[in-house]
């Protein structure tokens, strides 16, 4: 098991500035699981002639041009995913079902939103794509693995703490830094959740958000 991480002061400063809370706490990525990515990414990678290899949950190693088998180098997919946040994340459709899914979670529990996304500027864009949904929670900005900002997030929160994301990646490093976490992976593009085998941590792998809503009030009333 990775060894648990520590939040970087960018996101300690965002905690800071949240209100103080004794509430149960969820905390919710943004791409792929309140709003969609995969097929934005998709539609962005064929007007650039470009391609995913497999439906396979990861980008480094997995998009190449078109008619070559070749994957594009690490530093040309982060150059493309920030080009893509840039020119298309303003356009991102809401996943069905968010909304309201959210807003049943919320009369139990507060609600944060905390999301992987590149440029600085993004971050007003986006809290404006989900305002027009109805989907106004505080969103806080991280870069790369979640652990260390979850647990900074939860302290002093009753348990259990329920974290929803799509990444692998990001669930193992919430497990290791909190294992008290509920880890709920939510992957809304079905060839891409039909692909993931859940780690033994995950308690609930989904693409449905009625589904999560009533996973998280039967965990409530069990803790």
């Amino acid at each position: 098991m990775p060894e648990p991480q520590t939040a970087s002061r960018h996101v300690l400063d965002q905690i800071a500035a949240l209100p103080a809370s004794d509430r149960p706490l969820v905390i919710c990525d943004v791409d792929e699981v309140i709003l969609h990515l995969i097929s934005h990414l998709e539609r962005y990678l064929t007007a650039n002639d470009l391609i995913f290899l497999r439906h396979s949950y990861k980008f480094h190693g997995n998009i190449a041009r078109r008619g070559d088998e070749t994957p594009l180098s690490n530093d040309d997919v982060r150059r493309h995913l920030v080009r893509f946040f840039d020119e298309e994340s303003h356009r991102q459709e809401m996943v069905e079902g968010a909304d309201t899914g959210l807003a049943r979670i919320s009369e139990n529990h507060e609600v944060l939103l905390l999301t992987n996304l590149p440029g600085a500027h993004n971050k007003p864009i986006r809290e404006t794509l989900l305002a027009g949904f109805g989907i106004t929670y505080p969103v806080l900005t991280n870069s790369g693995p979640k652990g260390g900002a979850v647990a900074a997030l939860s302290a002093g929160r009753p348990a259990p703490v329920v974290f929803i994301d799509d990444s692998p990646t990001n669930h193992t490093s919430v497990h290791a830094s909190l294992p008290s976490a509920t880890l709920i992976q939510f992957i809304a593009d079905d060839r891409f959740r039909a692909n993931v085998t859940p780690e033994p941590h995950i308690d609930l792998l989904t693409g449905d958000w009625d589904e999560t809503a009533s996973f998280i009030a039967t965990t409530l009333q069990e803790a």
